[in-house]
Formats: C-alpha cells, structure tokens, sequence
C-alpha cells in the first residue's frame, strides 16, 4: 500500500449502505476520467451517482431523515482520498457537506427534501446576493449568481437573497432552495484550473420561494443531533481546503516517482541520487504531515467538545478557519515545489504536476480561505474582535 493510502485509510462504507461498490472503486474510476471532467466542465451525473452509492450526499444528511451525519474528520479525510485523484471531482464531493446548511429550514421542509431518499446533491450559488420581492408566504426571486459548483449534478440548488429583514446576521445570506428546473444554468465556467468543478452561474427568473424554502446559510439548526452544532461556515472552508492535501500528496507521489523511474534528458545522474533532490521532497513531506496534523488535530478537539455536550468557544472555530486557510496555503506550497523539482519535464501540458499546479492554486484563491483569516485569528489570540463574519 503506498504512503498516500496507508495514511488516509479510513472505513469506505457507511454503515447502512449495503451496495458492493467501494470509494476506492470510484475513486479509481475517478482517476480514469478526470480529463473528461475538464473536456466537459463538469462532473457527469453517473460519477455523482457513485459518489451518492458510497455515502457522499448523505455524509451531512440528518440520521433522522436516513442519513450518516458523519464525524466531520471521517468526511474531510474521504475529500481528501478523492482529491489525490482529481481536486475538481473532490471539490464537487465536498459539497456533500452543504446539507448541513439545510439543516437550518424547517423539519417539515426537509422532510420533503429527503423524501426520496437521504442520498441529496444540494449546490448553490449564493453571491452576489440579490434582493427579493416580498409575496404572500415568501419572495419572489430573480436575478444572477456566481460560482455554482456542481450544480449540474444537484438536485437542489440554492440562491442567496436578500429580504429586507432587520437582524440578518452580515455574511450570512439567505438562500432559498430551489428545484432545478426552476433554475437557469448559465454555462460560463472558463477558468486554468478546477475546470471539472462546473461552477457555472445560476439564473432566476421571476420564481416564487415560499419562506419555509429559505434559511440562513450558518444559521441556527433545527435538527438536534452532534454534527449539527459544528461550526457551520467554518466547516464549509474545511472541506474546500481539504482539497489541497490531497492535492499536494499527490504532487508528492509523482515526485517520488520520477525520482528514479526514468534516464534524464542529458545523461546525468538520476533525481533520486541527487541530495538537493531528497532533501527537498523529505522537507516537502514535513510540510505536508504538519499542516495535516494541525488541521485534523482542531476538527478532533472540536468534534470531541461537541460529543462531550460543550459549546463550541469562539477559540475552537477560529482554530478551525486557521488551520483550513494553512493547509490550503501549505498545500499548494508543496505542489509547487513538487513542481520546481520536476524540472523541464513538468513544463509539458501532458504532465500530472501541470493539472495539480492549475487546481491547488485556485483552492487558495477561494474567499473562505483568503489572508483577512490570519488576522481574524490573531485578533482573537489578543483578545480583540475579529473582522465580520470570521466566527
């Protein structure tokens, strides 16, 4: 077994699946395909059905409604195991977490969401945030969102509005939960990297919302089970950054693998008997581990607070975004160095390292994971208030 997979085994089924196909068979087919998801734009809804045959979307699903509500760590280490195979289908599987998001409409709303089955693909595009129209029992919608990532596989999607209503927390909208024929897919997803992930705009035009169909995104729970009380938008940059970690080991494995596996181009010795070689890639993989181990290590304090009955301090959370928005970072470091070591050879369209630069350095650019955290989680070490919307 190679040090990749040794080191982010974990159980592939959960427990009430009974279907024979593994995550390791999807990601395998994953990796298959991955130039395909790039060619399309998107990630083709038979691969989001296996993802949902070994317990993606239903990893955030209430366990009242049939679903896993898995520990977060398990889930983020699944991305991960994904993400070695491809970061635009990870990126798509992260969002098996967002139903956590649903949890905050009403019990009854959900109840119809998870009507056929706890297996749901909710995707949004949330900003910019466009306002509504006041209607009997709820809203009337229109307008244009960005960054809808996987919303051709969803069966949901979610828009962000703005009501008019006072005490709206700020960056925290209100979505409200549409069925997708109602929603315009707008395909304009042209980007270097992360081109699988899909993340078209979202059109609406002129739909009624009824107001049990909205929620806070981040806002108060209405289901009383464990993974519901953890930090909901820290959460969310989690299982984005989580990307970028499998990303780097498998910057990583090819690294190790053309360290001794080919002649070089002008006859010198080959990389691995090279010490600025070794060198790099063992201060690489140090990298790596302790940015890993910080980042697991919170998402287990904070899972064992909740699993004791404590409330989650504001120092657990802001530990949370640190940690995604280092791992985040220090992945896509090591993928670069990963690159710098491959030398001419990586400068080829064709090479996997090309692919993994492209995806890592999108990953860092996403909003949840951008440099205002690390003053957001300085402020809270000396004690003064963080920016808006970090906690």
């Amino acid at each position: 077994m190679s040090a990749s997979a040794t080191a982010l085994a974990i159980q592939d089924e959960p427990s009430n699946q009974t279907d024979a196909v593994t995550l390791d068979d999807v990601i395998a087919e994953i990796a298959r395909r991955r130039d395909e998801f790039d060619r399309l734009s998107h990630v083709p809804r038979d691969v989001i059905e296996q993802l949902k045959r070994v317990g993606i979307y239903r990893a955030a699903t209430p366990k009242r409604f049939g679903g896993d509500a898995r520990a977060p760590g398990e889930f983020l280490a699944m991305i991960e195991r994904i993400a070695v195979a491809d970061g635009s289908a990870a990126w798509v599987a992260s969002f098996g977490s967002a139903n956590l998001y649903l949890a905050a409409l009403p019990v009854a709303t959900q109840a119809a969401i998870y009507a056929d089955g706890p297996d749901q693909v909710f995707a949004g595009g949330l900003f910019p945030v466009q306002n509504a129209q006041p209607a009997p029992g709820g809203y009337r919608v229109n307008g244009t969102w960005k960054f809808a990532s996987g919303c051709k596989g969803a069966d949901w999607l979610g828009v962000g509005i703005g009501t008019g209503k006072p005490g709206e927390a700020p960056g925290k909208p209100r979505t409200a939960v549409f069925r997708p024929a109602q929603v315009e897919i707008v395909e304009n997803w042209n980007v270097v990297g992360m081109q699988g992930t899909g993340s078209h705009d979202l059109r609406v035009t002129d739909q009624f919302v009824a107001e049990d169909w909205t929620f806070v995104r981040g806002g108060a729970s209405t289901i009383d089970e464990p993974l519901y009380r953890y930090p909901t938008i820290a959460y969310a940059a989690q299982v984005l950054a989580v990307v970028n970690l499998g990303l780097a080991r498998a910057a990583l494995d090819v690294a190790n693998q053309m360290a001794g596996g080919r002649k070089t181009t002008t006859g010198a010795p080959q990389l691995a008997d090279r010490a600025y070689y070794r060198i790099e890639l063992a201060k690489a993989e140090a990298q790596l581990r302790s940015a890993r181990a910080f980042f697991y290590e919170s998402t287990d304090s904070v899972w064992q607070a909740i699993l004791a009955g404590n409330e989650v301090a504001p120092e657990q959370v802001s530990l949370l975004r640190l940690a995604a928005t280092q791992i985040a970072r220090e992945g896509a470091d090591v993928v670069n160095r990963a690159y710098r070591l491959g030398g001419t050879m990586a400068i080829y369209r064709t090479h996997p390292l090309q692919r993994l630069m492209r995806d890592a350095m999108v990953v860092t650019q996403h909003a949840f994971l951008g440099e205002g955290n690390y003053d957001g989680a300085g402020a809270v070490f000396v004690g003064v208030p963080p920016i808006p919307g970090y906690l």
